[in-house]
This record gives structure tokens, C-alpha cells and sequence, in this order.
């Protein structure tokens, strides 16, 4: 509620922040983002650019032409002169609008903040809408996985917040067939250099895995965008998009069977597993046997890498829902009660209770074979 009232028109609100996310160099995020900006031009925005870089490709230059550029602030580092934003010009012009390039870079020694993206963060703090770029390899939860696969050490880096916490992400996407040829023709790297970085970074492969990062990290964003959007109207029914599967887990071996049916679910689903333990009130008096029993279950679901997830509640099966609803779950796995009739009778059978409750949730009761076949 607080991030939302700071980001309301008014005193003291903070500026938005949209990133372009690139799947690599050269997909044209630079030039999107120029695209963007001339857009708010002609409408009348007061825009900037805090920091281009063009990278010598002179169509990116050309799309430039024409918008005012915030002089940069000159800093001698080792005998040489370096160019960096300066931030706090970009603050005091105050425009409605400044584009900021390549946030993930290092900044030079002797300025405010060590990196980049933390002068947008007070350029945004100022009430200014930034307009950004960035490479999906550049993400810092990526890094060990970019350098396995591409042999290239990426040593600038963003944290991942930065990208969850903007207002939007827009992907600037292209297939790794068509960014290579870009790269034959010229339009990224010069000649001589383009033939190493086809050889090297670029190759297919390498490119293909990027892109699959970089679509991946959008999927994230877009189910934390609707998350927050089906709290912020109060819409207590899971939707059809990004939907997760739950598996309810408990201290009893069968247990390892539904986290074993929920991975191969939510992996047909490409999407993810939750393991839901409901703590009840008589639990804390269990046996140290069930109390290992039930660790070692989740062990084995975050071996299989489900998000374990525990709550306490007197009502098992209306605690599952509203897990299940905050979670945007769409399919729960349940093994079918243990207890006899008479118990169900007396007390109700949690699974009735939560097909009752379930709605547009899909709920698959499993019956526990090995039970079945000691009968």
C-alpha cells in the first residue's frame, strides 16, 4: 500500500520505472527505447536522456537526433578522462521523462554510487519516469548459470529486485537466426569483431538459452503482476494464467507419492509445485517419528523443487484453499483420508470439505495403492 501511495501523482511521488529487457546484445533494446521516447516528444513530454550509449550503430544515433541529452559529467580516472551520468544535473532539469542506458554498468571510480542502476534509483526518488535497458545475462541470479553456458564471466550486474520492483518490463525479443544475421551484416559489431562473437558468445546455442532466460524471468514478472492485481481487487478465484500445482503433505510415507504425481504435473504444466503442510492445533504433540517423517517429506519435495510452504489452522481444508488462492494455484494433489466412516461422520473428511470449497480449483484425490493392495 505504502509503494502504491509513493507512486500516485502528487508531492513527493516517485517516478515509474519501465525497463527493456534484451535477450542479448543487439536485439535493439537501445532503439526501442528511442522509439519510446520520440513517441512522448511528439505528445508533448518533457523527455531527456540522461545516458545513450550507441555503440557506434549509426541508426540508434540518428533515432536520437532531435532529443535534448543531459550533459555528462567528466571524471579523471588513471591519467584518462571518463564519461559518466551526471545524476544530479538529470535531477535538477527534472524533466517528466529521461532515458537511462545500460543500467547494469559500472560506474568509474569517485562517483556517488558504484553502479548505475542506483543513480536511476534517485533519479526515480526525485519523481522522474526513467526509461531503461538491460540484458537478461546481466541479472545476478543468472550469473553462474550465464557463465556455464556462454564461458563468458559477466562481472556487471543488477540485482534481480531491480527488475521485479519496476513498474514494467518489456521483453525485446528475436530469434537467435535473426539476431546472428544482424550480426553478419554488420548492424551490432564491426566486421572483424562480429566474426569472434559468432564464434563465441553469440553462437546459437548460447543464444537460444539466453532467450529462454530472458522469456522465463518475463513469465515471473507477468504472474507477480497478476498476483498483485487479484489482491489489489480483492478476486479470491484462481485465474487460468501461470497457474501453480499444490501438493498437501503430511507426516505419512504416501506423502512422497503426491509430491512425486505433483512434479510430473506442474512439470507437463511448465509451471511450479507447492508442498503444503497444514500445522494443526494438536500437531506440537506429535511423536518425534512423525515430526521426522514429516521433514524428511519436505526434504524430498524441495529436492524436487517445489516451494514448501507451512501454515497453522484449525480448518485444514479451508486453510489449503486459501493458500491456494494467494498462491494462484489451479490444481491441488490430496491423498484420499486415512480415517474410517465413523470418524468422517463425527469430524467430516477433509477432502469433502475441500471439494466443497474448491470452485474453479481442480482438486485430484490419489488413493494410497499401498494401502489398497495390504487390504
Amino acid at each position: 500500500m505504502l509503494d502504491r501511495v509513493r507512486r500516485e501523482a502528487g508531492a513527493g511521488a516517485r517516478g515509474r520505472h519501465r525497463i527493456y529487457l534484451g535477450i542479448a546484445p543487439g536485439v535493439g533494446k537501445t532503439y526501442t527505447a528511442l522509439e519510446e521516447l520520440q513517441r512522448r516528444k511528439a505528445r508533448g513530454t518533457d523527455v531527456v536522456i540522461g545516458f545513450l550509449e550507441t555503440h557506434g550503430r549509426p541508426h540508434t544515433a540518428e533515432l536520437a537526433e532531435g532529443l535534448e541529452v543531459v550533459r555528462r559529467k567528466q571524471i579523471p580516472y588513471k591519467g584518462v578522462t571518463v564519461e559518466e551520468m551526471d545524476t544530479d544535473a538529470v535531477v535538477r532539469r527534472k524533466p517528466a521523462v529521461a532515458l537511462v542506458d545500460e543500467i547494469a554498468h559500472t560506474n568509474a571510480p569517485g562517483s556517488v554510487h558504484e553502479k548505475r542502476w542506483q543513480d536511476v534509483q534517485d533519479i526515480l526518488n526525485a519523481g522522474v519516469t526513467v526509461i531503461s535497458t538491460v540484458n537478461i545475462q546481466h541479472l545476478e541470479s543468472l550469473a553462474d548459470i550465464v557463465e556455464n553456458i556462454t564461458g563468458v564471466h559477466v562481472r556487471e550486474r543488477i540485482p534481480d529486485r531491480v527488475i521485479d520492483e519496476a513498474d514494467e518490463v518489456e521483453l525485446v525479443d528475436m530469434s537467435p537466426h535473426a539476431l546472428r544475421q544482424r550480426m553478419r551484416h554488420g548492424n551490432i559489431y564491426p566486421p572483424e569483431r562480429a566474426e569472434r562473437a559468432l564464434d563465441a558468445f553469440f553462437r546459437e546455442g548460447n543464444l537460444m538459452a539466453l532467450r529462454e532466460m530472458a522469456l522465463r524471468k518475463m513469465a515471473q514478472v507477468c504472474e507477480l503482476d497478476l498476483e498483485e492485481y487479484m489482491q489489489q481487487q480483492g478476486i479470491d478465484a484462481a485465474w487460468s494464467a501461470g497457474e501453480r500445482v499444490m501438493v498437501c503433505v503430511d507426516d505419512q510415507r504416501h506423502a512422497q507419492d503426491l509430491i512425486r504425481r505433483g512434479w510430473r504435473m506442474a512439470n507437463r504444466y511448465r509451471t511450479d509445485l507447492l508442498a503444503v503442510f497444514v500445522e494443526t492445533p494438536g500437531w506440537g504433540s506429535a511423536t518425534p517419528e512423525r515430526k521426522r517423517a514429516l521433514e524428511e517429506n519436505v526434504r524430498f519435495a524441495e529436492d524436487l523443487g517445489a516451494e514448501p510452504v507451512r501454515v497453522q489452522a484449525s480448518d485444514v481444508a479451508k486453510a489449503l484453499m486459501q493458500v491456494a488462492h494467494e498462491k494462484n494455484v489451479g490444481s491441488i494433489i490430496i491423498g484420499h483420508s486415512r480415517h474410517g466412516r465413523l470418524h468422517e461422520l463425527l469430524r467430516g473428511s477433509i477432502v469433502q470439505n475441500l471439494l466443497r470449497l474448491a470452485g474453479d480449483v481442480d482438486v485430484h484425490v490419489v488413493a494410497d495403492r499401498d494401502r489398497s493392495n495390504r487390504r
